[in-house]
């Protein structure tokens, strides 16, 4: 058995065996009846798809604290003098409508602010409340906004195959 191993950028390991089954001998029959005794030997590959390993170093706590704006001024600034734009730009780049966030201005809590925030959680797995994302997210909406947008740049992986070849 042959094995094949493909290590990513990120510490996933994929790995691919390819096996060679080989036949037995066997017989036939000829017209007039007698059993002949064949060897034959052909060679078949099988490949088994690949199975892939998540190596996960992220900790199950969020990766920066709520008023950690220092970590990226230049975001931060954009957060506090224009969030209902950055809240647009980081719910698209998650994955959400890109208009979800401007239902915030029609309530006391905040709802678009809070639910990304709880998905956020959910995808990632960080440890939290209800109560402390619904506090968080109606009395400091930029800086949840900021912290939401700090962990996606911190637990985005991106996936390179090393010593990948394109097949023919």
């Amino acid at each position: 058995m042959t094995s094949v191993s493909v290590m990513c950028s990120v510490g996933i390991k994929s790995s691919c065996s390819i096996k060679q089954c080989f036949t037995v001998p066997y017989q036939t029959k000829s017209a007039s009846g007698a059993s002949a005794n064949h060897s034959a030997m052909t060679t078949k590959v099988v490949i088994t798809p690949p199975s892939m390993v998540l190596e996960s170093r992220v900790s199950d706590e969020w990766g920066s604290g709520i008023c950690d704006c220092c970590d990226d001024v230049p975001e931060c600034c954009f957060a506090f003098w224009c969030c209902p734009c950055f809240a647009c730009i980081k719910t698209k780049e998650y994955g959400q409508c890109l208009c979800l966030p401007l239902l915030d201005i029609c309530g006391i809590v905040p709802a678009a602010t809070l639910s990304m925030r709880v998905s956020m959680r959910h995808r990632y797995g960080i440890k939290g409340t209800l109560c402390n994302d619904c506090l968080i997210a109606t009395c400091c909406t930029s800086c949840a906004w900021c912290q939401m947008s700090r962990e996606m740049n911190k637990r985005s992986i991106p996936i390179a195959l090393i010593n990948a070849r394109p097949t023919l």
